[in-house]
C-alpha cells in the first residue's frame, strides 16, 4: 500500500523537527549550565589552558546556534558551526583514547558532528521558522511583494 505524498511530508517534517530538537538540546542545556556555573567552568577550563574569553564564546555559540537549530532559523549555519565545534572538541580535548571514557566522548563528539553536518546539508524542514516564511512569502519581504 502506497503512502500519500502529504502523509510522507508530514512524517518527514515530524522526524526532522524531532531530530533538530534532540541535537539542539545538549547545546542549549550545556550553554545554560556553563553560564550559571561560569566561575567553576572557567576554573576547569583554565586547568586545560583555555582562557575565559573562549568560555564566553563557547557559551554564546552553544546558546545561539542551539536555539537557531531548535527553532529552524538559520539552522544550516548553526549546524555547521556546532558540527565544526564538535570536531574541534573531539580532536583537542578527547585525545587520550586509551581511557574508555575519553574514547566514548571522542566518539560522541564525532557522532554529533555527523548529525550536525547532515542537518547543515538537509536544512530545517517544513516545520521551522524558515519553513513558515517559505510558505508565506509576503511575510518574508512585505515591501517587495515577493519572497527574497
Amino acid at each position: 500500500m502506497e503512502q500519500a505524498p502529504g502523509r510522507i511530508a508530514w512524517l518527514e517534517n515530524l522526524i526532522v523537527l524531532a531530530s533538530r530538537l534532540l541535537l539542539a538540546w545538549i547545546f542549549v542545556h550545556e550553554g545554560v549550565f556553563l553560564a550559571i556555573n561560569f566561575d567553576v567552568a572557567s576554573a576547569g577550563m583554565a586547568t586545560m589552558g583555555v582562557p575565559a574569553y573562549l568560555l564566553v564564546a563557547t557559551i554564546a555559540l552553544q546558546l545561539v546556534a542551539g536555539i537557531a537549530i531548535a527553532a529552524g532559523w538559520h539552522a544550516r549555519a548553526g549546524a555547521a558551526a556546532l558540527g565544526l565545534f564538535c570536531l574541534a572538541t573531539a580532536i583537542l580535548f578527547h585525545t587520550n583514547l586509551a581511557d574508555r571514557n575519553e574514547l566514548l566522548h571522542f566518539e560522541k563528539d564525532l557522532a554529533i558532528a555527523g548529525g550536525m553536518l547532515l542537518l547543515m546539508l538537509r536544512g530545517a524542514g517544513g516545520w521551522s521558522v524558515e519553513g513558515f516564511f517559505r510558505a508565506r512569502p509576503m511575510l518574508a519581504n512585505p515591501r517587495s511583494g515577493t519572497a527574497s
